[in-house]
């Protein structure tokens, strides 16, 4: 029998050459040096393979880490914090006549939670104490972007986070509120709203806080019905203190 002529093809097909005929016969072959049939790793891609496992173990480890410090609460329990409100007591919407208002009230529950000072915003001429003339003063103040003078003061440049709240009035915040903003620098400071309404919630007015307080950071905030806070504290309460915690303190 003819002496059999070995040769590779391409794709790791041996060739048999063999007179008259031809015979092929498939091999497996890695990419660079022929047939991995009974082929032993050698002792580089030992150490290679050695190598890339322990890389991988070092990123998924950092990776983790990385992402646990990521998904970590922020809080805001060490920050010095104000309080600051405006309120209306009198005739008021769904709860009738009222000694205290119902932002008040509110504001009283975050300030017990997170030990900030509190600041009522008082303007210097009252509003009427019957509700429907009070909202009829509020919408015409609306309307001009009046900025009704207020009593005394509080640096916010002293805090690091400020509350600020309001009750919904035209979807709006109440104009001497804007008077006790614009005196002040909000440059860095962490901006709360909440508010007390009966059924329009925030409207636009964290927006409106956002644009007003010039380099401060707006935070997510509340809105808890008059009715609640004045008719059902230890539910106002409960929902104040839930927000709280979602949010740092």
């Amino acid at each position: 029998m003819p002496a059999e002529a070995v040769k590779w093809g391409e794709r790791g097909v041996r060739i048999n050459s063999i007179s008259p005929g031809i015979i092929v016969t498939p091999l497996a072959l890695d990419e660079f040096s022929g047939p991995l049939r009974n082929r032993k790793p050698s002792n580089s891609m030992k150490n290679s393979t050695k190598f890339f496992l322990f890389g991988w173990f070092l990123l998924s480890l950092f990776g983790m880490q990385a992402s646990a410090q990521n998904n970590k609460p922020k809080t805001m329990t060490d920050k010095k914090i104000l309080v600051a409100f405006f309120s209306h007591t009198g005739e008021n919407y769904a709860v009738g006549h009222i000694e205290k208002g119902n932002t008040h009230i509110v504001a009283e529950m975050i300030a017990e939670t997170t030990g900030g000072e509190l600041f009522e915003i008082v303007p210097v001429k009252e509003y009427p104490t019957g509700y429907n003339a009070c909202i009829d003063v509020a919408k015409r103040e609306k309307e001009n972007g009046a900025r009704p003078a207020v009593k005394g003061d509080k640096a916010v440049e002293d805090y690091d986070v400020i509350f600020i709240g309001y009750p919904n009035w035209w979807g709006e915040l109440p104009m001497p509120v804007y008077t006790f903003i614009e005196k002040h620098d909000w440059a860095g400071k962490s901006v709360v709203p909440f508010c007390t309404h009966e059924g329009s919630g925030l409207s636009g007015t964290e927006r409106s806080l956002a644009a007003s307080c010039k380099g401060a950071t707006v935070e997510k905030g509340i809105a808890v019905r008059g009715a609640t806070a004045q008719n059902a504290q230890d539910e106002a309460r409960k929902a104040v203190q839930s927000w709280l915690k979602r949010i740092g303190f």
